[in-house]
């Protein structure tokens, strides 16, 4: 059987554990996690006991991300890494080019050589902050056409939240296996090492790398107790272990470079564990919308999935938003999303169909692009949807032709100069606007 016919097959057949935040407990065989402590003086199975901490020991209950594993071999018995190539990824703090006020887009990235996995697939579209200061964020894309065969890869510098567009991925984690299709994220948490297959011949997406603080579910405020993102659809894996001995590549990015080295067995050997510090899989289309049912179009921070929160309240180091399928019915309301200038700064992708602001087609908003709108760069549908929207006529409609998301961030995102000298940036983004004419009347 094949590698993409293997990897669907065990796609298929994978069983989750349900519940963002929670504490999560899974083991794969029997008896292999311990009852009554976590780090006996005899592990069960002759298994090594191992704590993966996501923050520091005295972050508060509430903001403490930490799982016990017990694995085959600990994680300390590695040879030395040694330098690699960094390939087409970047790293914050970024200072290839000043920050641009103007307005970007981009077409999506073009078919990369054949044998080309996940890892060497990233491209680093730009950022903001410091990874050796653990703030700020990247916005990376990714295309693929190869399984990562004996290669596992862990960021010690963020965590990495990853958007398919096309085609689906099998993502192997120390804690067990996730499916990501595209309409689905996944959340792989800093540290968490993990591999990536693929369930069809290509695929492409988006990744957002959150140096700061680990992504949450955002506080309701008056919505109540439920809404946007539940609790409940987030999907961690259960145990799932490789126990084999032979050369595997380890890939370690770290404060921005990326290391390696060549272990004689696959670190995914983890029989067990419990804790909260765990990746998960979420199907966009289950986020619940809430909407205006009178008049006016809502601010976008009413469709924010996840938020990465600053020390500023309300200010995040970076939100994940989706515009999943919904009703407008808004009366007596220009019904796309105003024009207006943004203190954050936001990168937005498209993962299928049409945006409701935007014109789809060749040189415009399409699947697997993206467009940039800096601090204070104005912004708003093109000319096209505005007269569109104008006229039409104000009776309940559906979105449900498209499935787009943002990465909204509280500093400018820094383009690298790989991407501002792109030959699939659209250098006429600017027309868009045109032809929005003086319609004043005193």
């Amino acid at each position: 059987m094949g590698g993409i016919e293997q990897a669907r097959k065990t796609a298929e057949g994978l069983a989750y554990s349900t519940g963002f935040g929670n504490e999560h407990s899974s083991e794969a065989v029997p008896g292999a996690l311990p009852h009554g402590r976590n780090s006996p003086q005899r592990a069960p199975l002759g298994l090594y006991a191992e704590q993966l901490s996501g923050s520091a020991f005295t972050e508060p209950r509430a903001h403490n991300h930490r799982s016990w594993l017990y694995r085959i071999r600990p994680s300390a018995a590695h040879p030395p890494f040694v330098r690699t190539d960094n390939g087409a990824l970047r790293t914050a703090p970024f200072t290839e080019a000043v920050p641009d006020p103007n307005r970007l887009r981009w077409d999506p990235l073009p078919e990369p050589a054949p044998g080309t996995d996940f890892v060497a697939g990233l491209w680093t579209l730009g950022g903001n902050g410091d990874a050796a200061q653990r703030t700020g964020m990247a916005v990376h894309l990714y295309s693929t056409n190869a399984a990562m065969t004996d290669r596992v890869f862990s960021d010690s510098d963020g965590e990495l939240l990853i958007v398919p567009q096309h085609g689906g991925l099998l993502l192997r984690t120390e804690l067990g296996l996730l499916r990501a299709e595209p309409g689905h994220v996944a959340l792989i948490p800093r540290g968490v090492r993990f591999r990536v297959e693929l369930l069809d011949e290509t695929a492409r997406g988006y990744v957002c790398e959150n140096y700061g603080r680990p992504f949450t579910l955002p506080d309701l405020g008056p919505i109540g107790a439920n809404g946007l993102a539940n609790a409940r659809d987030f999907l961690a894996p259960v145990a799932a272990y490789e126990d084999v001995e032979r050369p595997v590549e380890v890939i370690n990015k770290y404060c921005g470079n990326l290391w390696t080295a060549a272990y004689d067995h696959s670190p995914l050997d983890v029989v067990a564990w419990h804790g909260n510090h765990t990746p998960y899989v979420y199907d966009l289309h289950r986020f619940n919308v809430i909407g205006s049912i009178s008049y006016d179009h809502p601010d976008p921070s009413i469709f924010t999935v996840l938020t990465s929160p600053s020390d500023t309240p309300g200010l995040a180091g970076v939100d994940f938003v989706v515009f999943a399928p919904r009703w407008l019915v808004g009366e007596d309301t220009f019904r796309p999303p105003y024009f207006h200038r943004n203190v954050m700064s936001e990168y937005m992708g498209l993962i299928e169909g049409a945006y409701d602001a935007k014109t789809a087609g060749k040189g415009g908003f399409v699947p697997g692009g993206g467009s940039l709108h800096n601090m204070m760069s104005a912004h708003g549908p093109d000319r096209e949807t505005f007269d569109r929207a104008s006229a039409a006529e104000l009776k309940p409609q559906k979105i449900d032709d498209g499935l787009a998301f943002m990465f909204e961030t509280r500093w400018p995102v820094v383009a690298t100069a790989q991407a501002a000298t792109a030959d699939h940036l659209q250098r006429g983004y600017d027309d868009v606007w045109q032809g929005l004419t003086r319609n004043f009347r005193p």
